[in-house]
């Protein structure tokens, strides 16, 4: 394991991307450095595995270059933005992504910023190293798009909070040591008002993460069952009945992070680039085809312009700046240009979509890339916040249009009816 880096703050960006090229040549294994200098991501896929990487990854979260503008007491290295772009730019041939997503992109950002500095520093350098993985615990049967009107219970038992109640489509609880957590601690007051954003770990008595399976055949979400599961005091982000605010910290990232802005998130949920597509066109010779050329460079367009606009949102995220309603805007383009894009990559296969063979257990191993991210991506348009409510949020927030009139908004939630 290597140690953090050291870049004084006043460094130049020259001489932080020299130490960076000194620290990759020392840590980073000969045969990636070599196939990322050679061909980049793609040509390091073929030499490297995922569990290859995961197994090297705590070298990477502990030289503090995987947050390197975060203060190098929660694991970064406190770097100006500038200085943070030219070492990403060093490390870009290299395919170093991100882990723990959910930790760094959904968690982090509500403890920056309504979190104390002790929950700071025990939570987030454990998130950096991938030690502590994180998922959320936020969407419910019966409140999905409608957020807040989440019924899992929090009640106070002297230093701890007793939560019970259902959560579902979890990303990756099987796979998490914590969670960040909303739970109603107040029925009598309307129902923004009176939820409480908690920090829970999930290997305890009264948690049960149950699997849901995709159409591809892997199950990344969960259903899960909580009943009477415990949460110190401590762990609690933000005042008693102030989960919500504190909670639009996490949701804000999270449209980011789906949308591929989230510095270190998932830069696309289902299925490979265009890049990708362009190059299957070539190969199956159907580059020349007008139409498809058109379908091709409108991607194209739309892609570059994705990431141009994300680089604003990571440069905002960088400098300290709190998610805001233009991560909707990103997240609506995102998933709906993603959709298209997979759809075009499968029809580019022509019969070869129509068919594979399937495993009993676990069949997506047997699906081409692209009809796996062509099913995958079905879910862009929902997970992370659905473009319904996105493109409410821009209306309303971006656009100055008037809210949907709600005849329950200020009533207490125990009065409100639900199904």
């Amino acid at each position: 394991m290597s140690e953090t880096l050291k870049i004084d703050a006043a460094a130049s960006a020259d001489d932080a991307v020299g130490t960076v090229r000194e620290w990759v040549h020392e840590h980073v294994p000969a045969a990636w450095r070599e196939a990322g200098e050679r061909g980049g991501a793609t040509a390091i896929r073929a030499v490297r595995t995922r569990e290859e990487y995961a197994e090297w990854y705590p070298v990477f979260g502990s030289s503090g270059l995987v947050v390197p503008t975060w203060p190098a007491a929660y694991g970064g290295l406190d770097v100006s933005l500038d200085v943070a772009r030219a070492i990403d730019g060093e490390l870009a041939p290299y395919n170093l992504g991100r882990l723990n997503p959910l930790g760094l992109n959904l968690c982090a950002p509500a403890l920056f910023a309504h979190g104390t500095d002790d929950q700071r520093l025990r939570f987030l350098p454990p998130i950096v190293r991938n030690e502590e993985r994180w998922c959320q615990l936020f969407s419910e049967p019966g409140a999905g798009s409608d957020l807040a009107s989440l019924a899992t219970r929090a009640e106070r038992d002297g230093d701890e909070w007793s939560i019970t109640g259902q959560k579902v489509w979890t990303t990756w609880a099987h796979q998490s040591e914590y969670a960040v957590l909303l739970a109603r601690t107040d029925t009598s007051v309307s129902k923004r008002k009176g939820i409480t954003y908690f920090l829970m770990k999930l290997d305890q008595p009264g948690v049960d993460i149950r699997p849901l399976r995709h159409i591809t055949g892997e199950a990344d979400f969960n259903e899960v069952f909580l009943d009477g599961a415990r949460v110190p005091d401590i762990q609690r982000v933000g005042e008693v009945g102030d989960g919500w605010r504190v909670a639009n910290a996490t949701l804000s990232s999270e449209r980011q992070m789906v949308a591929g802005a989230g510095s270190g998130g998932v830069d696309r949920i289902g299925g490979l680039g265009v890049d990708h597509a362009l190059d299957l066109a070539v190969k199956r010779g159907r580059s020349v085809e007008p139409v498809l050329r058109q379908r091709l460079v409108a991607l194209y367009s739309e892609e570059r312009i994705r990431g141009w606009t994300n680089e604003r949102a990571r440069a905002d995220r960088a400098t300290g700046r709190p998610p805001g309603p233009e991560s909707s805007v990103g997240k609506i383009h995102s998933g709906e240009v993603n959709q298209r894009l997979q759809v075009l990559a499968t029809d580019l296969l022509g019969a070869d979509a129509l068919a594979w063979e399937s495993g009993a257990d676990n069949y997506d191993a047997s699906l081409p890339h692209e009809v796996h991210g062509m099913l995958r991506s079905r879910a862009n348009t929902i997970e992370g916040g659905t473009s319904e409510v996105n493109r409410n949020i821009v209306g309303e927030r971006v656009l100055g249009l008037p809210r949907e009139p709600d005849p329950w908004k200020d009533a207490p939630w125990g009065d409100v009816p639900r199904s």
